[in-house]
């Protein structure tokens, strides 16, 4: 049987630019796709959206509404972790978009794709594109993917962005966003499920496609400095002070070099 795939959206106030996301999943090719939608009680036209959505959409793919109040975008994400019903799940938020129709059926065919006798990757990972709040293409994402991805890939930074990142749903499900971070949880959440990954040896697959449009201001991107503390933080907690230190003195010598 093809994989089922769970696109996650979490929104709280996003009427200006979830249409967009839901256009995206609505496009898409492939039949096998729950769209699970974790709303926080929005106080706009956000749940109007989305009923036009899903009254326009649910006989092609299986959409639920969630909404109800929540302890901010990781508690949302939890939430939407608990409640996925696919075999792999993937974070496409109010902004984001898939990059092309074709973008789920890509992935399922690598999902399905058998070496050396394993099935079912753990991950499934991809490049990302850059867009404008008009969803115009501004720049690849800085940070290209790795060929192979690897516990001690992300000492390096987040060089996979966490839109592009699918996983396998019973794996993500034990490793839920740690709360105690606001701006970086989904920085920890890729590197324990990489780890959680390698340590059972299961298969981790650069897909070398394009997979997601990403709008340029996250909530990362608005919080900068405060989702950098964060990720010091974290790079020390699972590769130590002295690489993390190392690496932020190259980190920033590369930015000097690149002006």
């Amino acid at each position: 049987m093809k994989p089922l795939f769970t696109i996650a959206t979490v929104t709280y106030n996003a009427e200006a630019t979830l249409e967009r996301t839901l256009r995206s999943v609505a496009s898409q090719d492939y039949a096998r796709i729950e769209h699970l939608i974790i709303d926080g009680c929005s106080t706009d036209h956000t749940l109007s959206l989305v009923q036009r959505y899903v009254e326009e959409n649910q006989a092609r793919h299986n959409i639920r509404l969630i909404c109800e109040p929540d302890n901010g975008l990781y508690d949302a994400m939890n939430k939407a972790l608990l409640s996925a019903t696919g075999d792999y799940i993937v974070f496409l938020n109010a902004g984001d978009s898939l990059h092309s129709p074709g973008t789920i059926s890509a992935l399922a065919k690598e999902a399905e794709w058998v070496k050396g006798g394993y099935r079912h990757p753990a991950i499934l990972f991809g490049d990302t594109h850059i867009v404008d709040a008009d969803g115009n293409f501004l720049r690849r994402r800085r940070l290209t993917p790795p060929e192979v991805l690897t516990p001690g890939t992300f000492s390096n930074g987040m060089r996979v962005c966490h839109q592009s990142f699918y996983v396998r749903t019973d794996l993500a499900k034990q490793e839920l966003y740690n709360l105690r971070y606001r701006y970086s949880a989904d920085f920890d959440w890729c590197i324990r499920l990489i780890r959680r990954a390698t340590k059972l040896r299961l298969r981790i697959v650069n897909t070398h496609l394009v997979l997601t449009d990403y709008l340029n201001e996250g909530m990362t991107t608005r919080n900068h400095q405060a989702s950098l503390k964060e990720r010091f933080s974290i790079m020390v907690h699972y590769y130590g002070w002295p690489t993390t230190v190392f690496k932020h003195f190259w980190f920033v010598a590369r930015a000097i070099i690149k002006r």
